[in-house]
């Protein structure tokens, strides 16, 4: 595999930074190339700017248009286009953070703001002159899977637990970033608990690391539904006799 791992956690020597390192030299003694995007070693500016997209700032800057002309003229800011090539080269990605306050920090959801743009990541046309995502775009044929860790014990991400289903809280980045983008969505790697972890919890996390990530090429991917799959009508809203009754986030799953 082709692996770019995107990795969102300031401190190196925490339990992400010690799953990181060796994630990624499990992957590499079994002969996988590994990239790494390690957001706040390097810096990254998770602002979404005119500066980014050349744009002139006398003008009204409308972002995606901005971003798409940009990308199109090759006048994209050199860190942007530097992660887009990672991509390109990928074809396996690796998302791992954190999650605070049920999201992904901010230095990862502006990475997706400013290097996933219109043109690039979205707004793409088929070649009968569809639109295209959920399932079918620019990440097609690659794999993805989410690495998180979590403060709170497994149950209180339980179907009925406090703080909502994993699934759930997931769905805006498995669901409507990586499978929209058209990429194979894995299970995700859960670590609750992770701010009470002892030196042999942290062990028994990264083997079961090591473990998911050896065996992506053959893992069966979620069962999202596809956006040109049938199962949508062509307002792109569940047929009556798919899923009858049910609503939500679960009915987009197969």
């Amino acid at each position: 595999m082709n692996v770019l791992w995107i990795l969102a956690h300031p401190e190196p020597r925490s339990l992400n930074g010690y799953l990181a390192a060796e994630g990624q030299r499990a992957l590499c003694a079994e002969g996988h190339r590994v990239e790494v995007s390690d957001l706040y070693a390097m810096g990254w500016n998770p602002v979404v700017d005119a500066a980014g997209y050349a744009h002139h700032p006398a003008e009204r800057f409308q972002v995606a248009a901005a971003a798409k002309q940009a990308y199109e003229s090759g006048a994209l800011s050199a860190d942007i286009r530097a992660e887009q090539e990672k991509i390109n080269r990928a074809d396996t990605i690796v998302v791992q953070f954190p999650m605070w306050w049920f999201g992904m920090p901010a230095i990862l959801k502006g990475w997706f703001d400013r290097v996933w743009h219109q043109g690039f990541a979205y707004g793409l046309r088929g070649p009968n002159g569809e639109w295209i995502g959920y399932g079918d775009g620019f990440l097609a044929g690659k794999r993805a899977m989410a690495v998180v860790t979590m403060g709170g014990p497994a149950w209180f991400y339980g179907e009925r637990g406090i703080h909502g289903a994993i699934g759930e809280l997931l769905f805006p980045l498995q669901h409507g970033t990586l499978f929209y983008a058209g990429a194979e969505v894995l299970p995700p790697v859960l670590i609750p608990g992770a701010d009470r972890f002892t030196p042999e919890q942290g062990e028994a996390a990264a083997e079961e690391l090591r473990e998911r990530l050896l065996t992506i090429p053959t893992t069966e991917p979620i069962a999202y539904r596809t956006q040109n799959g049938g199962d949508y009508d062509h307002n792109l809203v569940l047929r009556p006799d798919v899923a009858p009754g049910l609503t939500g986030l679960g009915a987009h799953v197969a």
